[in-house]
């Protein structure tokens, strides 16, 4: 297979990124990832996201920090990036209202570094990992990429719609081709441990209450791992100016729905604790992708119900390994 480039893979051993960066591999590019393997969950999963392509020839892992002095820019330079795909980040809604420097620093500082790297390297093409968190409670639904995003209700919501804003500046002054992509709820294998839906399986699957915050009513939009990768590979070759793109399944699911149908899955009965709604919680995701079927030819291919069985498939291999070590 002919190889395509080297792209920069910023936060790369994450859930989407060593996702990301298989599929590249696999499709002949060289992958250079970096990461610096921040305590916001244990490092150890995420090197195990990678063990797969740690040794393929025309893959690299460097261990450093987006804001470390020059580091993103030895990199490019030393490896001669063509494109640049940046996922690295502090995620989380409810940990950036406890700690919003960090978010700042890492959200912004970082992305800002990236980005300047990019410009003194002449690298052409960057692909911005973005959250439908910058839509905050909008009422009209679907979201589309058009509505006001002018009032985020999270330190992190608001990080993420200040990085889309530096990425436009970037291409004003570089013409740098910038995909800003709007991630809904993303699932799947590997998927964060503190996320939703490992969380709920993992207490359940151990016999212990799970938190439901709120009614359970509130809704989100889930978007399988595969489909963003998909999305992320579109938008990085099609992109030709400044770009925003949502990428969603497109179709909601309320909290209530979404413990029911894990608890299905696992065979279990879960013991609920309702708890009072959480600061920064929008009451619903729902995205508008019509953008990315007419620009990117894209469109989710995996339901909920689909990517559920698959999540539970991996879960389960997951704790027999956990079991048998």
């Amino acid at each position: 297979m002919q190889a395509h480039g080297s792209v920069l893979i910023t936060g790369g051993a994450g859930f989407i990124g060593s996702h990301l960066s298989e599929r590249m591999i696999a499709e002949g590019w060289r992958v250079v990832v970096l990461d610096n393997f921040d305590e916001f969950y244990d490092p150890a999963v995420k090197r195990e996201n990678l063990r797969e392509i740690l040794g393929h020839p025309r893959f690299r892992l460097v261990e450093a920090d987006i804001r470390e002095p020059g580091a993103v820019e030895a990199l490019i330079a030393a490896e001669r990036i063509d494109a640049v795909v940046h996922l690295a980040a502090r995620a989380g809604v409810r940990p950036s209202i406890a700690d919003p420097l960090l978010y700042a620093s890492v959200n912004l500082v970082g992305t800002t570094a990236v980005l300047e790297a990019c410009r003194r390297q002449g690298v052409g093409r960057l692909v911005f990992g973005s959250s439908s968190s910058v839509y905050g409670n909008n009422r009209k639904v679907p979201f589309a990429e058009d509505d006001p995003v002018d009032n985020p209700i999270s330190p992190y919501a608001a990080t993420k719609k200040a990085g889309e804003l530096i990425c436009h500046t970037y291409h004003h002054l570089t013409e740098i081709r910038v995909a800003c992509l709007r991630f809904f709820t993303v699932y799947g294998p590997r998927q964060r441990p503190e996320m939703a839906i490992q969380r709920f399986a993992r207490l359940m699957a151990e016999g212990r209450p799970i938190q439901q915050f709120g009614d359970g009513t509130t809704e989100r939009d889930y978007t399988f791992v595969d489909d963003i990768v998909d999305g992320i590979l579109r938008a990085l070759e099609r992109a030709e100016t400044f770009h925003i793109w949502n990428l969603g399944g497109s179709r909601t699911v309320t909290l209530k729905s979404l413990i029911a149908k894990i608890a299905e899955r696992l065979g279990v009965e879960p013991n609920v604790e309702c708890l009072p709604a959480q600061p920064g919680d929008v009451d619903r995701t729902w995205a508008d992708i019509g953008l990315a079927a007419r620009d990117l030819d894209w469109a989710p291919t995996v339901d909920i119900d689909r990517g559920l069985d698959r999540f539970t498939a991996w879960f389960r291999r997951q704790s027999l390994v956990r079991r048998s070590g």
